[in-house]
Formats: C-alpha cells, structure tokens, sequence
C-alpha cells in the first residue's frame, strides 16, 4: 500500500473543456513534489480533485491508501492546504485565526496555544499577532494562512502558489518550513510558475499542460525553463495547438 498521496487516472471536465484529463500523480512522504505549469494548465483543479473540494468524472485519489470516498472525517485533521486563498478571517486577528486553524485540526485547547506561538516564530509572524487579518497586507495573510496549513504538523500538505504574494522573506521562510516538513515524514505538494524558486525545494517535478501531465523535470537541471518550455512547446504541438 502506498502512502501519501496518490491520483490514478483522474478526470474531471468542465463546460468548455478546461479540467484535467488521466492524470496519474503520486506525492510520498518526506518529499518535495512541485507541479508546475502555465496558467490555466489545469493545478488548481488537481489539487482540489486531491482534498476532495471537486470530485472527479473517474479516475481514484487515495490518502494514506484509503480513497478519499472511503476516508473518515478525522482523517482531515492530518492535512494542510492553502488553495486559492488563505484561511484568514477579516474581523479576527492572526493570532486568532491560528487557534482556529489548530482546533478545527485537531488539536486540543491544551495543546493549540503552544503550537500557535511555534508558527508566529516559523513565520516571522510577531508583529501582526493581535492585528485584524483585514488590515494585514496581502502578503502576511498569506503567511497567516500559511502558518495555519503548517502548525498542526500535517502528514500531507497541499499548496497552491504558496509564494505568489510573499516578500523575499518571507519566501525564504516558506522554503525553510517545508523542508522541515519533508524532513519531518510530510508528503508536500507544491504548485508554483516560479521555476526557479521550485528547483530550490523540490525533489520532484511534475509537468502539467493543458490537464494532462506530460512529463517530469530534473530539479538539478541548469537549463530548467529551457527544458520546461521545451516540454509544454513539444505537447502543443503534438496536439495541434501550436
């Protein structure tokens, strides 16, 4: 059984014909797995076909071995994501959106301020603890979103252009906070358009294009956006779209 987790000929088609198409798509634990693509190449909608917020057309996501039809409830609490947007109430603080955040995880009101305070310092999050979330700048709720998705230790995490909006700080602090994850046993899931920032962290690669993954890169790879371009121009063209 494998852990982690895993997508087998995953499908899921919306009017007009954006979506994914069998995708097939394992992230084991203690690793970095960055899926990279142009936008529209279908990421976001893996990732929520992968934590359940989409169902697919056909095709099978396991979490642990277990399909995600067959999980229980409590299996969630294991699972960080930020997709989209970042768990960040307006009229509550940071602070307290992260001891909302560990509660719904889980954790037990003994147990969350201590995992909250270890966040705050993960994040570099000190200043903007008793600040409303709506007055923060775009790029700390994303760190409070973040912070959120990483306190309770998740066994998978999930992260949709986690980067998009952070300074370089606090890039550099993300990057740290996953390889601890990885380090730790946590199957992560990244997605991201920055090639640069993925070769960094990842330990693999995978390429999406037009829903389909069409191949893998090496994040060792001098010439990484040359052999990304490479790949995506390759497909297109394959497929009469270029």
């Amino acid at each position: 059984m494998t852990t982690g987790l895993v997508a087998e000929g995953v499908t899921r088609v919306f009017r007009g014909g954006a979506g994914v198409r069998r995708v097939d798509l394992v992230v084991r634990p203690g690793e970095i797995h960055a899926l990279v693509g142009l936008n529209g190449a279908g990421k976001t909608t893996l990732m929520k076909l992968l934590l359940g917020m989409l169902r697919p057309a056909a095709g099978e996501i396991r979490l642990d071995g277990i399909p995600l039809a067959a999980l229980p409830a409590s299996a969630w609490a294991g699972v960080g994501q930020v997709i989209e947007h970042p768990l960040a109430y307006g009229d509550l603080t940071a602070r307290q959106n992260l001891l909302l955040g560990a509660r719904l995880h889980g954790l037990s009101a003994s147990r969350a301020p201590a995992a909250v305070d270890a966040a705050i310092r993960e994040l570099a999050l000190e200043p903007y603890t008793e600040v409303r979330a709506r007055r923060l700048s775009a790029g700390n709720r994303q760190r409070v979103g973040l912070a959120s998705a990483l306190q309770h230790r998740p066994r998978v995490l999930v992260l949709d252009e986690p980067t998009s909006t952070l300074d370089p700080a606090g890039v550099l602090l993300l990057r740290d906070a996953l390889r601890r994850s990885s380090a730790a046993g946590g199957a992560v899931l990244v997605s991201s358009h920055h090639l640069d920032e993925v070769a960094r962290i990842a330990d693999r690669i995978t390429v999406l294009n037009a829903g389909r993954v069409i191949g893998t890169l090496d994040p060792g790879d001098s010439e990484l956006e040359r052999a990304f371009f490479d790949q995506v121009l390759a497909d297109d063209r394959a497929e009469g779209r270029a």
